[in-house]
This record gives structure tokens, sequence and C-alpha cells, in this order.
């Protein structure tokens, strides 16, 4: 559903049902410079299976993804909608600025379990940062075919994703799963996107999941590598080139090194098309790399239990550290700040990033 809209301060994007039940949401997706998509999540009913005639021993809820997507909206320009005519449905969200432009936005994933500590880490980038959007690093929720863990994994975003926009990649948890793509309206498992002089590429390094088939795994990374080369060298113009992924490249999890000879081969594109930095999760610890101009941050500390940290590489660490964390991302003209911040707000790291 599309609607073009005079420029306005004021979006309403409908209202839900008597029946039916908010479990996810508002949150806004698929954010441009003149467009942006308004989501939420509803149940509508729920089933209940047992091994016998009467008996429920699981239920599950029965959703369905509402959105609308909005255009002729003006660069840079903070609006405001209502879902619902009711508080709870109501948000605010800050279009993509055209040209050079001061922003803010936060990196974070693996949220899928410990929900008291993925409650935590969002209750504090709400108190110690003002995103205008946020990037997550994949792994939202445990198993993303549970259609009962979506609601929670909502609920607990909700006081940030009604004020930021919200780009996601896939983690392997997400198990490739459709809800995925419904909820947050993707249409493809990797994209790019602009956001002032700065270019951003979500790719989809869960390769496990894209099929049962060696041949057509094969023939999707493939085909996914090509696009990424192609999309940067359409954005050698760009002051700063960020990408995003769930796998890293590289590890200080010793039994972990060596198991995404995919996203280390890519390094070598990273450097020749001057990547700025790599966002990436899967290792549940901060961890900080700067090899051939490119900066490798592993923030895996939204929730999930820890790793130990213990075989950094050499030569080429930073900093790592096995503790929940998030990090801020503070975009001022040429230059550009990382801060990786503790649940108290304490810095773990700041890195400067320059053009």
């Amino acid at each position: 559903m599309k609607t073009s809209i005079a420029l306005s301060l004021a979006l309403f994007a409908g209202h839900l049902s008597a029946e039916d039940k908010l479990v996810g949401g508002p949150y806004v997706v698929n954010v441009g410079q003149r467009s942006a998509t308004v989501a939420w999540v509803v149940e509508t009913s729920q089933v209940s299976i047992g091994s016998g005639p009467g008996t429920a021993e699981k239920t599950a809820p029965v959703m369905r993804a509402e959105k609308v997507t909005f255009t002729g909206l003006e660069p840079g320009k903070t609006y405001y909608y209502d879902t619902l005519g009711r508080d709870e449905g109501k948000g605010s969200f800050k279009t993509a600025p055209k040209g050079p432009a001061a922003f803010q936005f936060v990196v974070y994933g693996d949220t899928r379990t410990r929900h008291d500590m993925h409650r935590k880490v969002i209750g504090a980038i709400v108190k110690y940062a003002s995103p205008e959007f946020v990037l997550h690093t994949g792994d939202l929720v445990a198993d993303g075919a549970d259609s009962s863990q979506w609601p929670v994994f909502f609920d607990i975003e909700r006081e940030l994703l009604r004020k930021a926009a919200f780009f996601p990649s896939l983690g392997n948890h997400e198990r490739n799963n459709p809800q995925y793509y419904e909820f947050f309206n993707v249409s493809t498992p990797y994209y790019s996107f602009n956001w002032g002089t700065a270019h951003f590429i979500v790719l989809n390094s869960d390769i496990g999941n894209v099929s049962s088939s060696e041949i057509a795994r094969d023939s999707f990374w493939s085909e996914q590598t090509r696009w990424l080369e192609e999309d940067l060298q359409k954005s050698q113009s760009a002051d700063f080139r960020f990408v995003i992924a769930h796998h890293p490249p590289l590890t200080a999890v010793a039994r972990r090194q060596g198991d995404n000879p995919q996203m280390t081969a890519l390094m070598p594109m990273f450097e020749k098309y001057k990547v700025t930095a790599g966002f990436f999760g899967h290792d549940h610890n901060y961890q900080h790399y700067l090899k051939d101009g490119v900066h490798y941050f592993i923030t895996g500390g939204g929730g999930a239990p820890l790793y130990d940290v213990d075989k950094p590489p050499a030569g080429i660490t930073k900093m790592v550290e096995s503790t929940e964390h998030f990090v801020v991302v503070k975009v001022e003209g040429k230059t550009a700040r990382v801060e990786a911040l503790r649940l108290d707000g304490r810095p773990l790291e700041t890195t400067e990033l320059a053009r």
C-alpha cells in the first residue's frame, strides 16, 4: 500500500480493529529521503495443539503485519505518526538528510535470549543515545520460525523503535523465515541505503539457511558478492562506507576462528573500495580490529549469553571484551566517532574514523 501525502508533521497510518491485539510496534522501516514505511504487528487469534483432545501443550499466536508506505516526504525532517488513535500507536522518525549532515545511529545485535538483559540494553540505548536510526546485526530472536518469540522481541524494543528507524540484518537464528521479511518489509536479504553523505550496505551472511542445496547456496553467495562489488563501486563518492552483517570475518573467540571463510574472503574487497568500517554480530562480546585501513567492530552484546575473547588476532586487535554493550556512531562532516558503551553509559572504547 502506497500513499502520497503533503509535507506535514503528522502522519496517520490506520486503526486497529476491535478484535485484533497490538503485539509489535509501531516502528518505521525502509526510510529514505522522501519515503518511509510505518509498520505494526497484530495478533488476530491463537492456535493450540496437544497430544490429546482438549489439551493445549503449546500455544502460538496468529499474527499479521500491517504496513503503510508514505511518499512525497521532505529530506531530513521529523514526522509523527498515529496508527491506533491512542498513545501506544504513536511514534516519530526522521527522514534521511540530503547532502552533508550531522547525525547519530546505534548498532547492536544478538538479542535472541536473556530477555531481561535485552531489556537492559534497550533501556540503556534509550537513556544514553539519540539515534536517528538503528542497525541490528542479527539474531533478533532465538528461532525466527517460532511466532511466539516475535511479540517478546517487539515488546522489549518498543520504546526505541517508536523514535528511530530500524534497519535489520539476518542472523542464523532468524532461520531465513518469511516472518522476518514480512515484519520488516524486506524484499531482498541484502540491501543498501544512504544517510546524508554516508553509504550503508547490509549483507546476508547466513548462507546455511539460504537453501538445503549447496549449488543454490553457492549461487546465492556469488550473486550477492557481485552485487556488493557493484554497490561499492557506485558509492565511491560517499564520505563513509559502512558494511553490516551478522557473521564476522575474524574473531577473538578461539573455537570460532575460521568459521566464516566467505566473509573473510570479502576483506580484500573492503580494502580495495575503502570501506570505512564493518559492524558484525554472532559472537556475543565486543571486538575491534583495524586491518589495512578498515575498522572491524563486533557488537554482539545485546542479551545472548556472553562468549570469551580468548584468542585475539595478533597485530590488528584494538580492543576485545566480553560484556554487554551497544555502539553509538556520531557523524559530523568528514569525521565520525564510534563509541562503544557499557550499559551504565561508561565508554568501553572511543574510535575516530576519518573519511
